[in-house]
């Protein structure tokens, strides 16, 4: 039975590689290409909200595994606004995961105090 006090937001809806007709509910300047669900849980409580997560095929692409996660429900916010505050946060979470795993990957130089220049004579 459905729950009217959680609003359910698919992982489709912030995917740029989707058209709006795939589901995509976010214009491609706030979406991200193929978000995970731990980026879309980690925005979500980023917001304050507790989001319950659960992998699922969306219904327009049931090709495609999915996911989506349940939050509740404010007085002053509509799902539209959720969406598009969980969008904005949602491609800074990107941006710091990106950011990590480029400096995790990066070769480590030695700073150059630590480098001894041999000189000959």
């Amino acid at each position: 039975m459905k729950d009217y006090k959680k609003i359910v937001l698919w992982l489709d809806y912030f995917n740029s590689s989707n058209s709006r007709k795939q589901g995509r509910r976010v214009s491609l300047d706030k979406a991200v290409r193929e978000p995970t669900l731990e980026e879309l849980v980690e925005s979500a409580k980023r917001l304050g909200f507790n989001p319950e997560p659960s992998r699922a095929k969306y219904p327009l692409r049931m090709y495609q595994n999915s996911g989506y996660i349940s939050i509740e429900k404010k007085k002053t916010q509509g799902k539209q606004k959720a969406i598009n505050d969980i969008a904005r946060v949602l491609s800074q979470v990107r941006g710091e995961r990106q950011e990590s795993v480029r400096n995790a990957s990066a070769p480590h130089s030695p700073h150059p105090s630590q480098t001894s220049i041999s000189k000959k004579h």
